[in-house]
C-alpha cells in the first residue's frame, strides 16, 4: 500500500538471480568473441584447401554470435505479474465493462464443429455478469460442408433461421453475410432451464465472394469487431481460436486487475495469456508446448513493455484495435454498461439487419480498415504485426501466466503439421522484418530498444535456416576429406570452442528443466530445434525471397488441422514421430541426416582401416562430435527410413530420393576432391 492508500490490483516482480544470468552472459560473449578471433586469425591461405569454407564457418560463427546476442533481450529482464481479484470485487463489485469474446473457425474437417461448440461452451461459463458477457463466433465452412453433403440443413439448424439461410447457398465462397443473434443478452427472458442469467450469443457468416479477397482470419476478426460494436460494443474484447477452450473461469477478472489499475491501468492495450495444451506427451515429442518461449522468452518480453500479440487468448481494448493513439493526459474511462432490464431501440430483427452491412465484402472499400485500424492486412501473421503497431502507437502490453492455465488448446500431432505451422510463422515474421513495419526500423524509437530486439529474435527465425544449413552439412563433408575445421583438442583455441557449446547447452538443459520439462523432452527439443531450421525455415526463407522478387504468389494462410487419424494419434500417444506425410520438407531432413551419416561411417571405415583413430581425436575432435551429435539426433528419422514398417514410416518414394541425393552428395564431394 501506498502512502495514499492506493492499493494495485497487479503487481510486477522481477526475477531473481538477474546478475547471476549477466555475468554467465557476458562470460559466453567473451568465448564468442574468441571463436570469431581464431577464424580470422587462422584463414588458410590462397591456394590452399577448406578456404573457402572456412570463410563459410566465419559468416555461420558471426550469425550465430549475433543471433544469441538478440535472444539475450528474452533473458535479460524477466517479470512475473501477480493479480488481486478481490480487491477488484471490492472496489468495483459488478460495476465492470462489457466483455465481447470473438471465436474464429474456418474448416469443419481440420477444426471440428463439436470443438468449436466446446469452446464457445466454455467461455459462457466466465465468473462475471453474464449481462456483460457477448460472445460472437465466425463459424461458415461448416454449415457449407452440411449444405453440400446432405443437399439440405440438417433438422437442428431448422431451428434458427440464420442457419436455415444456407438452404439458398452451395458455396463457401460465394454468400451473403448471414448473422443472427441467438441469444440476447439484454432480454429479462435470456434464461436457461435452470433460470440462470444467459449472456448474448450471436452467430456470424461474413460475406464471401470470389472476387473480393477476405483476408483470412484477419478479415474475419475485423468484420467481428464492427459486428459486435453495433450489437454489444464491449470495451473489452478477447478473441481466441475455436481449440483453446476456457480452462480457468476467473480469466477476465484477472485481465480487468490491469486494464482497471487506477495508476497503470490506462497504459494497457491489451493482456496477453499463453498458449497451453492439453494432449501434449510426456516427453513433448514435437515440442509442441513452445514452453521455452512461454516460460522464459515472453516474460523477458514482459519486462520490456510487453509481449507480442499472439492471435489467441488475448484481451485487448476496443479502442486500441480501432487505431486509437496512447495519450499520457487520458486516463481510465470504462463505462459501465446499461442495465440488463432496459429494452433495446430497435428490435433484434432490425439490429441483425443493420449489422449484416458491417461484414459485407464492401464494407472496407475506401477506409483504413486493415491498415490504421483492426488486424493488419497481408501478412500470414497478422497478429504480430498488429500488436506490435499497437506497442508503437506508445500503448504497453502484458504477459500473465496464472497457476491455473487460462486456456487448453490441441497441439499438432504430427511432424508435418509442426512444420508446416512453423513455415508460416517464420515466413510471416521474415515478411514482417522486410516490410514498412519492421521493428528494425519502424518501431525504432518508439519501443524501448530490448523490445525492438524480442521483436526482431523472431522476426529472424527464417535466417536462421542458412547458418545451421551450412553448419550440419558442410563440417560432416570435409571429415570425408580429411581436413579439420577446427581447432585441435591440444590447442588453447579449443577451450573457448568447448566452453560456449557445453555452457550453452548446460544453461538450456537447466532452463527446461527448471520450467517443468524432462531430459527427453529437452532432447526432443534440440531435435525439432534442428529440423525446423533446417527444413520449415528454409522454406520460408525461399518463399519471401522469391516474393521479393515477383517469383512467388501472395501468401496464404495455412490452418494447422487439430484433429487425427486413430492409428495416428496412437502413434503420438506412445512418442512415435510421424513421417507418413508426403511433403519436400522431409525430403530435405531426410537428405541432411542421411549425409551426415555416410560421413560418419566414411570417417570410422578410414579410421579403422588406416588406425587413425588417435589422429581423428587430435585434430578433428569437434568435428567428429558435431557429425556423431547429428546422427543421433536423426535416429527417429532413421528409423523412419530404414526400420518401421507401419504406415508412420518415411514415403517409400522420399527415402529413395534422399538416398540418392544423400549418396551422390558425398560422393562427388569426395571424387571433386582428389
Amino acid at each position: 500500500m501506498g502512502n495514499d492508500g492506493y492499493l494495485p490490483l497487479f503487481e510486477t516482480k522481477r526475477a531473481n538471480g538477474r546478475t547471476l544470468y549477466r555475468v554467465f552472459a557476458g562470460s559466453i560473449f567473451v568465448g564468442i568473441c574468441l571463436i570469431w578471433s581464431y577464424r580470422v586469425s587462422h584463414v588458410p591461405r590462397d591456394g590452399e584447401d577448406g578456404r573457402l569454407v572456412w570463410i563459410g564457418l566465419l559468416a555461420a560463427e558471426l550469425w550465430f554470435g549475433f543471433y544469441w546476442f538478440l535472444t539475450q533481450a528474452h533473458r535479460w529482464n524477466l517479470v512475473y505479474r501477480q493479480t488481486f481479484k478481490d480487491r477488484l470485487s471490492h472496489r468495483y463489485g459488478n460495476q465492470l465493462p462489457g466483455v465481447d469474446i470473438f471465436v474464429c473457425t474456418a474448416d469443419p474437417v481440420i477444426e471440428p464443429p463439436m470443438m468449436v461448440i466446446n469452446t464457445v461452451l466454455s467461455v459462457m461459463a466466465y465468473d462475471y455478469p453474464p449481462e456483460k458477457l457477448s460472445k460472437l463466433y465466425e463459424d461458415m465452412k461448416n454449415q457449407v460442408e452440411n449444405v453440400a453433403k446432405l443437399g439440405r440443413l440438417p433438422e437442428v439448424h431448422l431451428r434458427h433461421k440464420g442457419f436455415s439461410e444456407w438452404d439458398s447457398y452451395s458455396s463457401r465462397h460465394d454468400h451473403d453475410t448471414i448473422l443472427q443473434i441467438l441469444i440476447d443478452g439484454k432480454d429479462p427472458n435470456a434464461k436457461d432451464s435452470e433460470g440462470c442469467v444467459l449472456p448474448t450469443l450471436v452467430y456470424v457468416a461474413r460475406e464471401k465472394r470470389q472476387q473480393y479477397f477476405h483476408n483470412f482470419k484477419a478479415g474475419a476478426m475485423n468484420a467481428l469487431i464492427r459486428v459486435s460494436s453495433a450489437i454489444s460494443n464491449g470495451q473489452i474484447v478477447l478473441n481466441v481460436d475455436c481449440d483453446m477452450y476456457s480452462n480457468n473461469s476467473l480469466a477476465v477478472r484477472d485481465a480487468l486487475c490491469f486494464f482497471m489499475d487506477e495508476k497503470k491501468g490506462h497504459e494497457i492495450a491489451y493482456v496477453q495469456f499463453p498458449q497451453n495444451f492439453d494432449n501434449i506427451t510426456k516427453n513433448e515429442l514435437y515440442s509442441s508446448s513452445l514452453r521455452v518461449i512461454s516460460q522464459v522468452e515472453f516474460h523477458g518480453l514482459d519486462g520490456y513493455g510487453g509481449p507480442l500479440y499472439i492471435g489467441t487468448g488475448c484481451f485487448h481494448r476496443r479502442d486500441t484495435l480501432c487505431g486509437r493513439q496512447f495519450s499520457r493526459e487520458i486516463h481510465n474511462e470504462f463505462k459501465i454498461d446499461i442495465p440488463r432490464d432496459r429494452e433495446r431501440e430497435e428490435t433484434t430483427a432490425v439490429l441483425e439487419e443493420k449489422s449484416k452491412v458491417l461484414a459485407s465484402c464492401t464494407y472496407e472499400n475506401n477506409t483504413e480498415w486493415g491498415k490504421e485500424m483492426g488486424l493488419k492486412y497481408g501478412c500470414p501473421v497478422e497478429d504480430v504485426i498488429t500488436g506490435l503497431s499497437i506497442q508503437c502507437r506508445g500503448w504497453k502490453s502484458v504477459y500473465y501466466n496464472p497457476e491455473r492455465k487460462a486456456f487448453l488448446g490441441v497441439a499438432p500431432t504430427t511432424l508435418a503439421q509442426i512444420l508446416v505451422q512453423h513455415k508460416r510463422w517464420s515466413e510471416g515474421d521474415f515478411q514482417i522484418l522486410l516490410s514498412k513495419y519492421s521493428p528494425a526500423w519502424f518501431a525504432n524509437g518508439k519501443i524501448s530498444l530490448g523490445l525492438q530486439l524480442g521483436y526482431c529474435c523472431y522476426c529472424l527465425w527464417a535466417t536462421n535456416c542458412l547458418a545451421v544449413l551450412y553448419y550440419s552439412i558442410v563440417p560432416s563433408l570435409y571429415l570425408l576429406r580429411g581436413i579439420p575445421l577446427f581447432p585441435e583438442l591440444s590447442s588453447p583455441w579449443f577451450f573457448p570452442f568447448a566452453y560456449v557449446v557445453i555452457s550453452n547447452y548446460m544453461y538450456s538443459l537447466a532452463e527446461y528443466l527448471w520450467n517443468g520439462g524432462t531430459v527427453l523432452g529437452w532432447w526432443n527439443d534440440q531435435r525439432i530445434w534442428l529440423y525446423k531450421r533446417t527444413s520449415s525455415y528454409l522454406l520460408g526463407f525461399i518463399d519471401i525471397i522469391a516474393k521479393s522478387l515477383g517469383l512467388h504468389s501472395d501468401s496464404t494462410f495455412v490452418i494447422t488441422a487439430k484433429v487425427s487419424k486413430q492409428e495416428v494419434y496412437r502413434r503420438y500417444v506412445k512418442e512415435i514421430m510421424e513421417f507418413g506425410d508426403s511433403t519436400p520438407m522431409f525430403t530435405a531432413l531426410a537428405t541432411i541426416a542421411l549425409i551426415n551419416l555416410v560421413c560418419l561411417i566414411g570417417l570410422m571405415k578410414k579410421a579403422i582401416v588406416n588406425e587413425g583413430i588417435p589422429i581423428i581425436y587430435e585434430t578433428m575432435l569437434l568435428q567428429f562430435v558435431l557429425c556423431a551429435i547429428l546422427v543421433l539426433i536423426n535416429w527417429p528419422l532413421y528409423q523412419g527410413l530404414f526400420f518401421r514398417k507401419d504406415n508412420g514410416k518415411m514415403p517409400n518414394y522420399i527415402a529413395i530420393k534422399s538416398i540418392v541425393l544423400a549418396v551422390s552428395s558425398c560422393t562427388c564431394f569426395t571424387l571433386f576432391s582428389t
